[in-house]
């Protein structure tokens, strides 16, 4: 009993600060915690129905594929441009920007679904996201204290979870609401199309806290930069075994990842319900990832976790991808996205602790666009794949690839516990 009352009194203590921390949020933070539910309930949405759509305008998986990609694509290659634009416009000024670049997009996309402007358009869908991807992290950063900091973070993390919970579960059915009121099939390119309209105009509903935000006028000084240049030829290959393994893993999630909503339909015959469902779910067992990483960190070690993490999943990977029952294959697939997600974040601390602190930014920024660069390019070789030969071939790409990334993550930092920089800095004594 008493074992039990001090784990009582301890979360409530957690409770309790918490509260105390929202309270003390700034209005600039409190608009940005309105606007993170407003707009990942409203992707939560999209991420479930927008390839659905596409392919009822009778399209096939290689076009999709295409379309994935020059979305990832730009992202990838705007991030440092939009990056030197947002410190130019403002934070306000960005996200307003780029939430109306986002929703535009696809009411155009919807509105003349012919295939060069789909692929088109996801270009400028691929800059509104990348626009507020650079943003908003230094917005938080010149919104908040260091000691609400990590709060007002892990809080928006765990509400843009809950709104894309939401958001799946609602676009497992929006569709056929749609087709019920238009009196058409619910899995017709009309449906689909009204729900994703309805989407965007959820979206712009984003634009109104984002206006009420108040712009602190910082000067160009005191907004993020990047660390010279010098720094990353001085470090080349040290941030290369950085940033080597998250390229790999990113180019194999990007050949599997972008299609799950297309594969529990084709392959398990899941009607959107079903799907939407399963999006949620998996959106939650991310969070509870999320949750456990640290504790699991402090007492194996950081990139122990991310080794032990990424090699679990590949069993479950095989499971998602060849078992013939649904309810095995939605249960791999909760499995193998809470185990992956677990590792990110530890990984990025991992990083952070090895460069100097004014190389983090830089160092951040080249770990992100690693993270990106499969998203980019997998989806449309992913495509052609399973046009001509179906998801398995993919499926074995993906795992083979998470093979390798695990391997240099152990090659490049279990065989010696210290940091690369610091076994540099030795290696360099020694020598003198």
């Amino acid at each position: 009993m008493e074992k039990l009352k001090k784990i009582e009194d301890k979360s409530t203590s957690v409770l309790r600060t918490y509260v105390s921390k929202l309270r003390s949020f700034r209005w600039n933070a409190r608009m940005y915690l309105v606007f993170t539910i407003i707009f990942g309930a409203a992707m939560g949405v999209r991420r479930l129905i927008f390839n659905f759509f596409v392919l009822s305008l009778g399209y096939d998986e290689a076009l999709l594929g295409t379309m994935i990609t020059v979305h990832n694509l730009t992202a990838l290659l705007a991030a440092l441009p939009m990056g030197y634009l947002a410190d130019r416009l403002g934070r306000k000024l960005s996200l307003v920007s780029s939430t109306i670049l986002v929703a535009l997009s696809v009411i155009i996309m919807v509105s003349y679904p012919k295939a060069w402007i789909l692929v088109a358009l996801n270009i400028v869908f691929g800059l509104g996201m990348s626009i507020s991807s650079v943003t908003m992290g230094p917005f938080l950063m010149e919104n908040s204290s260091e000691s609400e900091r990590t709060y007002l973070f892990s809080f928006g993390s765990g509400l843009q979870m809950a709104a894309g919970f939401v958001g799946n579960w609602i676009g497992g059915y929006l569709p056929g609401w749609m087709g019920a009121t238009f009196n058409v099939n619910a899995i017709s390119s009309t449906a689909y199309g009204n729900a994703l309209l309805a989407t965007a105009v959820f979206t712009i509903l984003g634009v109104i806290p984002l206006i009420m935000l108040r712009n602190p006028n910082l000067k160009l000084s005191e907004r993020s930069s990047l660390a010279p240049m010098s720094y990353l030829k001085d470090h080349f290959g040290q941030i290369s075994k950085l940033v080597l393994p998250m390229l790999i893993t990113s180019i194999g999630a990007g050949l599997i990842m972008p299609f799950m909503n297309i594969f529990f339909r084709n392959v398990h015959n899941q009607p959107d319900p079903v799907i939407g469902t399963v999006f949620a779910w998996g959106s939650l067992a991310m969070g509870v990832g999320l949750i456990i990483a640290p504790v699991l960190a402090d007492r194996f070690g950081k990139i122990q976790v991310v080794v032990m993490t990424q090699a679990l999943s590949i069993p479950f990977l095989f499971i998602l991808g060849f078992s013939p029952f649904f309810v095995v294959s939605a249960a791999a697939y909760f499995i193998r996205l809470a185990l992956m997600n677990l590792g990110g974040p530890v990984y990025q601390t991992f990083v952070m602790e090895q460069v100097e602190p004014h190389a983090r930014a830089t160092v951040a920024s080249l770990t992100s666009m690693a993270s990106s660069f499969g998203w980019a390019f997998s989806p449309s070789i992913s495509g052609w794949i399973q046009v001509n030969y179906g998801f398995r071939p993919a499926f074995i790409g993906t795992m083979v690839l998470y093979a390798v990334s695990i391997y240099l993550y152990w090659h490049f930092f279990l065989r010696g516990k210290e940091s690369i920089f610091k076994r540099k800095a030795t290696q360099e004594v020694l020598s003198s």
